[in-house]
Parts: structure tokens; C-alpha cells; sequence
């Protein structure tokens, strides 16, 4: 449904160019939930944003995103008019900052409804109660007159998701949906794109640093690290043998009681993400990982398949390795 090739994005400013995102490159099927997962700053909501070109006029944007054969990073600005909320939706990290504080529920949502269809207002409103119920807000209609500070965090987060699916997108890019719910909001609004995604048939760009959620909804995995895609393949596979350090890391470095009570500390990832504007033309995880030689310092590793997903890496671990290391718990429903 969703073809991204060769995706860059650079900033330009007083310390020069920072390439925030570095060709990148992965597909959307339709139905499905692709993950994008890394630290903060690897480049996960830019790579989002540049979809359909939200960043500021200074971003430089090339490659290329196709949606049904329209080329989203060469479109004219009329035509992502007509794509952004239509054919493919954001729920944004933040809905506080997202929402409208001076206008009402019903106001907001209708909007949606409106700006892409050609129907009456009284048509949009009764459409704004159905897209209210379907995300799982009590008293759907009387929320119409409500304002977004009259909500908790989990109501105004599926607020943000009726907006979102107001249009039926063909593509829903959900960045960072969870973040600082507590964990029966966080599986409500789960939920509520399991749902979606089996009704309307949506595929969903699930952009998250949280390996939980990404066990438990996921159907493909791309790992981020600074800037770019170190491995990608389905979840299952992905957890069970993750062949990157950089991976492997992240994996280990989610809090487990049995490993914390043998070494008395949570594991983590020595060092510190290299700076986007010196981004050297070898492997940028080498000053962090352990397994790093001459090679990794002096030449970028491909994106090559490796047992059964891809990964860029020199040294990839083994499954042997993989094995003596102890799996990941697999995805459950309470992951």
C-alpha cells in the first residue's frame, strides 16, 4: 500500500547540515502494523512526518513514499491537501498540544469529516457521534459540547483517533500513541487499532520505544539508530533471534525482575548516540558496541538479509549465540 525508498531528511543550521533521517527504506501492506522502534532522536516521527512533508520549510526531503502510485515527496501541495487526513491520518505523542483547547469536541471532529467529504454539518455531527462510540467514549453525543482540558489523558488520546480515522485512511501513523498513560489506558487505546485495523482494514505505522507494545500488536519490526534502519523483519522472528547488537541491546535492556535480581541493576547500552552532523560512512553503532572491528569504523554495512530478516551489521549475532543468550518473551496479550 505504502512504498518508502531511499527516505532522507537533513536540517540545516548553525552547526550545518544534520541528517536526521538517512535512506531510508520499507513497505505498508495493507491491514497491517509496522513498527518503528529506537532511542529518542534516531529519527522515528521525522521519518513520520516527511510522509506527507509536515516538517518546516528548512527540511530538505528526498527518496520517495508512494500511496496507490502517487509519489507522497514530489506531490503538489494540492494534492497533500487532499491526502493528509484523507488517505493517510497522524495521531500525534501529545494530545494536549494536539487538540484545540478553546473549541469543543464536536467542533474538532466534524472538521475532519468537512475538509474531506460533501455532506451537511448535521451529517458530520451525527458522524462525529459514530466515530466517538467506535473509539470507545461513553456518552458519545453529550462529549460533542465538551472541551479537550474536561478529559483525562486515555479520553483525549481516543479522541485523537476518531479524528484520525474520521475518513477511513488508507494509512494510520500512530507516533508514540501510549506514552505517559498508565498500562489499562495503554491497552484500551491498543485495542481500540487492533479494532480498527481488523473493521476498516487500515495499515498502521506504529512509531514507539516501547518493545511491550510493539510485541503485542506488531506484525513487522524497523529498528531505527541514529537516522538509520539497522534491521527490519517480522516480530516474531525479530524477537526470538535479533541479530544487531544494537537490538539485542534494546531487548536486553527491558526491565526484567529475573535478570535485575541476578546482577542487582537493569542492563543498558553503554555510551552515547553519535551526533546527526558528523555522521561518519561506517557502521554509527561502532563506538557503542561490542563486537566492533576495523571494518566496522572504516565502512557502512548494508542492509542484507541474514536467516530470515535483514540487518546491517559486520558481525551479526548467530542463533547459537542467540540461544545461550536466553530469548525475549514472545508476544502475549499481556506483553
Amino acid at each position: 500500500m505504502l512504498s518508502v525508498r531511499d527516505l532522507t531528511v537533513s536540517f540545516t543550521g548553525e552547526e550545518g547540515v544534520v541528517c536526521a533521517v538517512d535512506r531510508v527504506s520499507f513497505d505498508v501492506r495493507a491491514g497491517e502494523v509496522l513498527s518503528v522502534v529506537g532511542e529518542s532522536g534516531c529519527g522515528k516521527s521525522v521519518t513520520a512526518m516527511a510522509l506527507t512533508r509536515l516538517l518546516p520549510p528548512y527540511a530538505r526531503v528526498t527518496g520517495s513514499a508512494v500511496l496507490d502510485g502517487v509519489d507522497l515527496a514530489a506531490a503538489s501541495p494540492r494534492t497533500l491537501r487532499h491526502v493528509r487526513g484523507k488517505d493517510v491520518a497522524y495521531v500525534f505523542q501529545e494530545p494536549m498540544s494536539s487538540l484545540n483547547p478553546v473549541f469543543t469536541l464536536g467542533r474538532q471532529v466534524t472538521e475532519a469529516v468537512l475538509a474531506h467529504e460533501q455532506v451537511s454539518r448535521s451529517t458530520a455531527e451525527q458522524r462525529a457521534v459514530e466515530l466517538l462510540d467506535l473509539v470507545g467514549i461513553p456518552g458519545a453525543r453529550d462529549r460533542l459540547r465538551v472541551y479537550p482540558h474536561q478529559l483525562s489523558g486515555g479520553m483525549r488520546q481516543r479522541v485523537m483517533i476518531a479524528m484520525a480515522v474520521a475518513c477511513n485512511p488508507r494509512v494510520l501513523v500512530a507516533d508514540e500513541p501510549t506514552t505517559a498513560l498508565d498500562v489499562t489506558v495503554q491497552a484500551g487505546i491498543l485495542d481500540v487499532l487492533r479494532d480498527l485495523r481488523t473493521r476498516l482494514g487500515t495499515a498502521v505505522v506504529l512509531i514507539t520505544h516501547d518493545l511491550g507494545v510493539v510485541a503485542d500488536v506488531a506484525d513487522r519490526v524497523v529498528v531505527m539508530y541514529a537516522g538509520r534502519i539497522v534491521e527490519r523483519g517480522e516480530v516474531r522472528e525479530l524477537f526470538r533471534r535479533p541479530r544487531h547488537p544494537y537490538t539485542k541491546g534494546l531487548l536486553g535492556a527491558v526491565p526484567n525482575a529475573e535478570a535485575r535480581e541476578r546482577s542487582g541493576r537493569l542492563l543498558e547500552i553503554p555510551g552515547l548516540v553519535p551526533v546527526l552532523s558528523e555522521q561518519p560512512d561506517a557502521c554509527t553503532f561502532a563506538d557503542r558496541c561490542p563486537r566492533a572491528s576495523a571494518r566496522c569504523t572504516e565502512h557502512e554495512p548494508p542492509l542484507e538479509n541474514v536467516a530470515g530478516h535483514e540487518v546491517a551489521c559486520w558481525h551479526p549475532h548467530t542463533d547459537d549465540e542467540n540461544a545461550t543468550a536466553g530469548r525475549p518473551a514472545e508476544r502475549s496479550s499481556d506483553a
